[in-house]
């Protein structure tokens, strides 16, 4: 309580509810709908459970489809708002086909799942670095990522690594051996942020007992645990390196849902490497349905997610030529619904041209997530790992990149890389005109007037250059969308603090210094 549900992380099926308690709430929603007067469609009911006397509190009610209904119809694939529909022209639920199972059961067949979805709202606090992000009753998030694996873990672990964040998975987010450490781990606890989930680890990395951080967060002793074995795991593969991930223990990784890049970070070698070893041990993860009955029918639906099982059932076509459409992750501001709308296009029109549509997004607010809008959906993380397992087993004639924002775009020197054939526009193309560095060889090479600027990949060498050129400046990184991490800095003071809180600089990540014009018309 205190924190609005769209500000918070969801996980369904609910994993520490009683049965008696689940189905007290199912019969107090109904009573609830029957007092209103709710007559068909669909609404949502919102409970609070003390779980010391197991009190229970409607906290709302919505007669509408909602947030919360949009993603109960992506987490379980039954089509709420277009059953909905149906029912108020005078349908009933008994004549109406489940779709998602091709008619083996009709609507009133209530879905069940055999999965873990976890859903994570996404920020975008470092926008507005004055504003307030601490979370309160007053939604501030502005988008979300699901996740749908086996296991808890592992679902939390896919929803982190494709929220766009930077993370990777538990990333620390202090050093340990900062003597203020656990002061700001436990105001970070008590006094909820948008990067809590973070800290909770941290915690556990600086010695906090499970009970200790159920004092701080009052969040379920059974979330903590699952955080914190995960914290253990990490810690045992900075131990052991690359050198003591056999089989059996990588194996277990990939299972707990631990990314190729984590894994790269903990033992100290390129996500390559880690990739390589999978290779060698022949692990890939398998793909699993989503058909509204846990497999109780079979369904004809491509809709599917990752695990690392035994038996895949994402039987891909063989004698189709395919295209795959990756989609923008999370909305965010300045990546939002306009890029889907360009997704989804792309693949009503390629299916009209006949060619086999597959689409990878992890957002449940957009069209292009519906299990009807491709003829392949993979709700999945946008990251290099997910994409290359979807092509490796899909085998695709080519792979569209440049509809769904950035997020994609950053991947497409990588799979080029990794012998993907990209659509469109070329790989190299896209990055002259999103590499600052480039961009500027090729402004200069046509005689084009700029301001004074700078390429830098370390902060002592973009204190000299600022020097050179003078402030003010326009400080940004490279393939950025809507102006984040970008800033006007107006001496050394502002242009460190800008390094140190607003962006991380590298080989890998130059950041472009510009003279900052007071008087251009």
């Amino acid at each position: 309580m205190g924190i609005h549900t769209g500000d918070s992380i969801t996980v369904a099926p609910a994993q520490t509810l009683t049965d008696k308690e689940y189905q007290i709430m199912r019969n107090a929603s109904m009573a609830v709908l029957r007092e209103i007067g709710v007559e068909t469609g669909g609404s949502n009911v919102q409970f609070a459970v003390n779980p010391k006397n197991g009190r229970l509190i409607v906290i709302e009610m919505n007669p509408r489809v909602s947030r919360s209904s949009a993603l109960a119809s992506k987490a379980t694939g039954f089509p709420i708002a277009k059953v909905a529909a149906k029912l108020a022209v005078g349908y009933t639920l008994d004549e109406l086909m489940n779709d998602i199972t091709g008619g083996r059961t009709p609507a009133s067949f209530e879905p069940s799942i055999d999965y873990v979805v976890t859903k994570i709202p996404r920020f975008n606090f470092e926008k507005f670095a004055g504003a307030n992000d601490r979370l309160t009753t007053q939604m501030k998030s502005v988008g979300e990522v699901m996740a749908i694996g086996r296991t808890q873990q592992e679902s939390l672990q896919k929803a982190l690594r494709g929220l766009e964040v930077g993370a990777t998975g538990f990333d620390p987010k202090v050093s340990l051996d900062d003597p203020e450490a656990l002061t700001k781990i436990r105001r970070e606890l008590k006094d909820a942020g948008a990067e809590r989930i973070w800290y909770i680890a941290d915690a556990f990395r600086a010695g906090l007992s499970v009970d200790g951080v159920f004092n701080l967060t009052n969040i379920d002793r059974w979330f903590l645990v699952q955080i914190e074995e995960l914290v253990r795991l990490e810690e045992k593969v900075a131990e052991v390196g690359i050198n003591g991930l056999d089989a059996d223990f990588l194996r277990t990784l990939k299972r707990k849902g631990f990314a190729d890049a984590r894994l790269a970070k903990l033992a100290g070698v390129r996500e390559a490497e880690i990739r390589k070893l999978r290779d060698q041990y022949d692990l890939h993860p398998v793909y699993k349905r989503v058909d509204t009955c846990a497999a109780e029918f079979a369904t004809d639906t491509a809709y599917m997610y990752s695990t690392y099982e035994e038996e895949c059932e994402s039987n891909p076509s063989v004698d189709r030529d395919k295209i795959m459409v990756l989609g923008g992750g999370p909305n965010r501001i300045g990546q939002g619904i306009e890029f889907d709308y360009c997704c989804v296009h792309a693949s009503l029109a390629l299916r009209e041209d006949g060619y086999e549509t597959i689409m990878v997004n992890c957002n449940p607010e957009t069209v292009s997530t519906d299990y009807d809008t491709s003829d392949r959906l993979y709700f999945e993380p946008v990251t290099l790992e997910d994409v290359l397992e979807i092509v490796r087993i899909e085998k695709p004639k080519g792979v569209i990149v440049q509809y769904g924002g950035q997020t994609p775009l950053k991947l497409a020197r990588a799979l080029e890389a990794a012998g993907v054939p990209v659509i469109g526009t070329s790989p190299d193309a896209i990055d002259r005109a999103e590499d600052r560095e480039r961009f500027q060889h090729a402004v200069d090479r046509l005689k084009l007037k700029q301001p004074a600027n700078a390429t830098v990949t370390a902060i002592e060498q973009a204190v000299e250059k600022a020097k050179e050129i003078g402030y003010p400046l326009v400080v940004r990184p490279s393939y950025v969308l809507g102006g984040r991490a970008m800033e006007i800095v107006y001496d050394e003071q502002d242009l460190r603090r800008y390094f140190q809180t607003a962006v991380s600089v590298s080989n890998d990540a130059p950041v472009l210094l510009d003279r900052f014009l007071d008087d251009a018309d």
